[in-house]
């Protein structure tokens, strides 16, 4: 069985390394905080961004998995963690004399600028237009370059068990229409998982892959989905004189496509967000 090691093993990286514990492999995890790893997973304590003051690295090294979170929301932030800390786990492989078959390294749909609904596949032009989406794809580079085989993973909106505060929004009726289209792309925690545990062993995989689910939702049939099922009022109507609370929801609308993932041999446990959502709602009822 192999021995992986996960860089920022947090909340996708933790679910990666009970699927792989399952299978009977060996994983390491880095994180400053060891305690937060998943029981099982074999701790390496330490800041990415400062290798030298990382921990040894297991006796062999045949797969890794860069899944890191920005501390905050600033640019330094970002770049700290997806810069840095990339930098920084890439020089202690290499100090430590290990050289994975493969990495895999978790990035965004942010690196997409595009706002009008357009159709968006692994081919299409990065058109990043805040600093987060620009920092990834400064980070999709730097592990192109280095000497590891690598494949990219673009996340969209991450969902799951301990997520759920749009469910908590909807019942709390919360929600308010924008009043104009916008399509939003999502992935469950535990997709986001298996796609990265798919394509750590996938024979020959592409070197990108788009990790949203089926369905692009136009946020306005989620929103009011949403209500329903979890038992809230309808959304709000817009307010066209107030101004945006959530600068995040003034991001481009686009239609993410998971075509090559699905392609790859990847089956998606929750489709769409009926199924992922519906199974939150289900779970947190009357708590």
């Amino acid at each position: 069985m192999a021995q992986v090691v996960i860089a920022g093993c947090g909340y996708v990286g933790n679910a990666l390394a009970g699927m792989l514990m399952a299978e009977g492999h060996e994983v390491f995890g880095v994180r400053r905080n060891v305690a937060e790893l998943a029981e099982g997973v074999r701790g390496i304590a330490g800041d990415l961004a400062e290798p030298s003051a990382l921990g040894p690295a297991p006796p062999r090294v045949d797969y890794a998995v860069f899944a890191v979170g920005a501390d905050g929301g600033t640019e330094k932030a970002y770049r700290r963690a997806y810069l840095d800390g990339l930098a920084g786990f890439l020089q202690w492989l290499l100090d430590e004399g290990q050289r994975p078959k493969r990495i895999v390294m978790t990035s965004s749909t942010s690196v997409y600028g595009q706002r009008r609904g357009e159709v968006i596949t692994e081919r299409s032009p990065t058109h990043p237009t805040q600093f987060r989406g620009e920092t990834l794809l400064a980070s999709e580079g730097l592990v192109a370059a280095s000497a590891i085989r690598s494949v990219v993973v673009r996340l969209g909106g991450i969902y799951g068990p301990g997520r759920t505060r749009l469910i908590d929004r909807a019942r709390a009726g919360e929600l308010v229409l924008r009043g104009r289209e916008h399509y939003t792309n999502r992935i469950h925690r535990d997709d986001a998982a298996g796609l990265i545990r798919h394509l750590l062993f996938h024979p020959d995989p592409a070197p990108l892959y788009l990790g949203v689910d089926d369905h692009s939702a136009e946020e306005a049939e989620l929103y009011t989905w949403l209500a329903k099922e979890a038992g809230g009022p309808p959304p709000k109507a817009p307010d066209e004189d107030a101004a945006p609370s959530d600068r995040r929801r003034e991001v481009g609308s686009k239609r993410c496509s998971n075509a090559l993932a699905r392609e790859s041999g990847y089956r998606f446990r929750y489709p769409t967000y009926r199924e992922g959502y519906g199974e939150l709602i289900r779970e947190t009822a009357g708590a």
